[in-house]
């Protein structure tokens, strides 16, 4: 089930109480039709279209909710880990756009965010003056989150940047 069919499938406001119905318990026909007030050949139809979407399990005559095909679907509704960086968590937090909001307290937090700071913001193996590593950092700070000399030290501390003789060079 994607959730594309789930939205689909619970668009309907009778469908929702006939779905709402037989997760309260209700596991026949007549009885969802008797707890919602929907005609009869509304809730058959409505069960149908809620069992086709995989969200009523209807064995032996007896209504239930699907919970293994839900759980399935919220399952694979997740972001793979290789997924755009925009969808990591970490950047989500901490970042609004291009500008940080914050500096994650934990090393692992903060290596993720550091790595996609010195992605964005510096060419492998290109050299840069202090002050040019300095006017791109200080994009990132623009909303107070960290300062830019704060974020150069980490970036160096990290390795994601090497310092010699006041020239900054991403590895």
């Amino acid at each position: 089930m994607t959730a594309h069919t789930l939205a689909g499938a619970l668009a309907d406001d009778g469908r929702r109480r006939i779905f709402a119905a037989i997760v309260l318990g209700a596991t026949s026909a007549a009885q969802v039709a008797e707890r919602t007030g929907l005609p009869a050949r509304v809730v058959l139809t409505g069960v149908r279209r809620l069992t086709d979407a995989g969200l009523v399990a209807g064995a032996d005559g007896a209504l239930t909710a699907d919970e293994a095909s839900l759980r399935a679907a919220a399952r694979d509704s997740r972001p793979a880990d290789n997924a755009d960086p925009a969808a990591d968590p970490v950047l989500r937090t901490f970042l609004r756009g291009d500008v940080l909001v914050g500096l994650p307290a934990q090393p692992k937090r903060r290596r993720v965010l550091l790595t996609h700071i010195a992605e964005r913001s510096f060419e492998p193996g290109a050299r840069y003056p202090e002050r040019a590593v300095d006017e791109a950092l200080k994009a990132w700070c623009a909303a107070g989150g960290s300062d830019h000399a704060t974020l150069r030290r980490y970036l160096v501390d990290e390795q994601l940047l090497t310092r010699a003789h006041g020239i900054y060079q991403r590895p």
